[in-house]
């Protein structure tokens, strides 16, 4: 098990010293879901929603999340992002299984520390976003299961969730 890195040796929590790291490419894929009512993906499948492309929105609002990751999380690097993409699955109810819109974002960088905490934040955000504009028909929708897929570059290498 590794030492968290976020405390000094008095316990004090702190901004990780990176200065001495290589720049290296840095990329991290995460993933979550939301999950709603069959009438409410079918709104957001026709598009319409009062609020506009539900989809769409939620891309935008993905990207700016991982934009400001360092503005939400306080001891989070401020990096320069050099991609930023989100996908959009979406997933009709089935017998036992809600209707649900499954969100990946990748995040990329050439820097000395990673991307994953942007990746998340993307995922997060865009979920926020597709429940904030269908709020109004659905207020029962629930995120889940938002976490870390992949992560590669830098000294510890590469994660691949599961393996």
């Amino acid at each position: 098990m590794s030492t968290l890195t976020h405390f000094d040796a008095q316990g004090q929590a702190h901004m990780v010293d990176v200065s001495a790291k290589n720049n290296t490419h840095r990329i991290a894929i995460a993933r979550g879901r939301i999950e709603m009512l069959p009438a409410t993906l079918a709104m957001i499948e026709q598009g319409n929603a009062k609020k506009g492309d539900v989809l769409g929105i939620a891309r935008i609002a993905g990207i700016q999340g991982a934009k400001k990751t360092s503005d939400l999380i306080p001891l989070c690097h401020p990096i320069a992002l050099t991609r930023v993409a989100m996908e959009f699955e979406v997933i009709p109810a089935t017998q036992g299984a809600a209707a649900q819109v499954v969100c990946s974002a990748t995040a990329e960088t050439v820097g000395p520390t990673g991307v994953e905490m942007e990746a998340l934040t993307a995922v997060q955000v865009a979920l926020l976003t597709i429940y904030d504009m269908c709020k109004a028909v659905d207020r029962g929708m629930t995120m889940t299961e938002v976490k870390l897929l992949e992560k590669h570059g830098g000294k510890s290498g590469s994660f691949v969730a599961g393996s």
